[in-house]
C-alpha cells in the first residue's frame, strides 16, 4: 500500500465515534487531524492514498471546537489588572486552568487602571499559541478607562480619562503601547471618540462599546466609524427604553454598514442578566451573540474578599460584588458552565450553544479561518463533550491538554 509520508512524515490521528459540530450541525463523521490542522479526508484519500497512523474511539462524544473566552479578568488568585514582578507565572496558570472549562484561546482583560499599570503590564502579555501549557493568548482586552463615570459599574472613578484634549495621542500616552492589544472597550459618547475608533480599527484591533450612557444615534455613529462589538450587553449602559433603546438597540439597528455585524458579549451566568433578557438579546440577533465570562481573580477560589484591579471584591455564593456595595463587579463563572446556562435558558439548540462561545467570538476577532470552526485547514483546538455539555476533554493542536479522568474527577 502506498506510504502516508507522501506529504509529511508527521502522523495522522482519526477520532472515531463521535458528532462533529461543523456548518451548524452535528454531524456523524470522523475528524482528521495532522501537525496541528484538521485534514479533509477525501484530499488524504485520494491525493496522498493515506490512511491513518492512530484512530481513537470517542464513545459517542460531541466534539466541538474550543471555546474563546474575549473578556476574562484573571482566576485562581490571579488579577491581570494588577502590576506583580511575577505577572508571567500567574497569567501562565490561568491559561493552563481554564483548559478545563473548555477554553483553548482568551483574551486576559485590564479593567481601568492608572496609566502606570499599563505601562508595567502591558509588555508582558504576548499573543502565543495555546498547547500543554495552556489556552493560546489572543492579545489583551482593555476595558477602560475611557468610559462613563454614570456607567463605571465597578471601574474606580479616579482613574478614569477622557480623549478631549489629545484625542488618540491620549489614548497611546494612558496605555503606552498597542503591540499585544485585541480589544478596547471605550464610551461612544465621549468627545473626540470617532477619531479614536477610526484610528484603533485601522490597527486591527477591534473597538466594543460599553459603560456608556451612549443613545441609539450615537451607538451607531460609532459601529459606522468601525466598533463592532458590545461590552457585556444590558449592564453598564442605559436600561432599554422604547424611545431611545441606547446600545441595545444596535441589535435591530437599521443603519449598520452593509456587510457588517455588531456582536455583543453576554455574561451567561443567571446573575448579571435575567434568562428572560438572555431570550430577547438571543431572539433578536442570535448570529451576534458571544458568551464571556467576564471572571475575575476570584473564580475557582471559596467566597470571600479578592481584587479586581484596584478595588477590593467580595464573593458571596454565585456574587460578586465591590466590597460593602452591592455592585456586581465581574463574575466567577467558568465557560463551560455559561454554555450550559444559556442553552437551559433560551432553550436553544446545542449547536448554537457551542457556536456563541466558539464560532462567534472568532468570527468577531477576524480569525474564524482558523479558530472556532472544525473546517479543513483549521487549527485542530477541539473538546469533547457528553449530551449534557461537560467538557470531557480539551484538545490544542490536536494534542490532549486536559482530560476529566487525567484531573482525578
Amino acid at each position: 500500500m502506498p506510504s502516508n509520508k507522501s506529504v509529511s512524515d508527521a502522523p495522522i490521528v482519526q477520532f472515531t465515534n463521535c458528532r462533529i459540530l461543523r456548518d451548524h450541525r452535528l454531524q456523524r463523521e470522523d475528524l482528521w487531524v495532522r501537525e496541528g490542522k484538521i485534514l479533509n479526508p477525501e484530499k488524504l484519500f485520494f491525493d496522498e492514498k493515506g490512511s491513518a497512523d492512530v484512530q481513537l474511539d470517542c464513545k459517542d462524544s460531541i466534539i466541538a471546537p474550543g471555546f474563546i473566552d474575549v473578556q476574562i479578568n484573571g482566576g485562581f488568585g490571579v488579577d491581570f489588572s494588577l502590576a506583580t514582578d511575577d505577572f508571567k507565572s500567574g497569567i501562565d496558570l490561568v491559561s493552563q486552568k481554564i483548559l478545563s472549562h473548555g477554553v483553548t484561546s482568551f483574551c486576559p482583560t485590564l479593567v481601568t487602571s492608572p496609566p502606570s499599570v499599563y505601562h508595567q503590564i502591558l509588555p508582558q502579555i504576548s499573543v502565543r499559541n495555546g498547547g500543554a501549557h495552556g489556552a493560546g493568548i489572543l492579545g489583551a482586552h482593555l476595558e477602560g478607562p475611557f468610559i462613563s463615570k454614570e456607567k463605571k459599574g465597578a471601574h474606580p472613578e479616579h482613574c478614569l480619562r477622557t480623549f478631549e484634549a489629545g484625542a488618540f495621542q491620549d489614548l497611546l500616552a494612558t496605555y503606552g503601547s498597542l503591540d499585544c492589544v485585541q480589544i478596547v472597550t471605550l464610551a461612544p459618547e465621549m468627545r473626540r471618540s470617532s477619531e479614536v475608533i477610526q484610528e484603533l480599527t485601522k490597527r486591527g484591533i477591534c473597538v466594543s462599546l460599553g459603560h456608556s450612557v451612549a443613545n441609539l444615534s450615537q451607538a451607531e455613529e460609532a459601529v459606522q466609524h468601525g466598533a463592532t462589538f458590545i461590552t457585556h450587553l444590558f449592564n453598564a449602559m442605559l436600561p432599554f427604553h422604547h424611545r431611545d433603546p441606547g446600545i441595545v438597540g444596535l441589535l435591530t439597528s437599521d443603519k449598520i454598514p452593509a456587510g457588517r455585524r455588531v456582536f455583543y458579549g453576554m455574561i451567561s451566568d443567571g446573575i448579571h442578566t435575567n434568562p428572560a433578557a438572555l431570550r430577547i438579546a438571543h431572539r433578536a440577533h442570535p448570529k451576534g451573540l458571544v458568551l464571556v465570562t467576564d471572571a475575575i481573580a476570584g473564580m475557582g477560589l471559596a467566597p470571600g474578599r479578592h481584587t479586581l484591579g484596584q478595588q477590593v471584591v467580595e464573593i458571596d455564593g454565585l456574587n460578586t460584588y465591590i466590597a460593602g456595595t452591592k455592585t456586581l463587579s465581574g463574575s466567577v463563572a467558568t465557560m463551560d458552565t455559561c454554555v450550559r446556562h444559556f442553552q437551559e435558558a433560551t432553550g436553544c439548540s446545542v449547536e448554537t450553544a457551542l457556536e456563541a462561545a466558539s464560532l462567534h467570538p472568532a468570527q468577531l476577532l477576524g480569525i474564524e479561518h482558523k479558530k472556532g470552526t472544525l473546517n479543513y485547514d483549521s487549527d485542530a483546538d477541539f473538546l469533547m463533550l457528553n449530551d449534557n455539555l461537560y467538557v470531557q476533554a480539551t484538545y490544542i493542536a490536536g494534542e490532549e491538554v486536559w482530560r476529566q479522568d487525567a484531573a482525578g474527577m
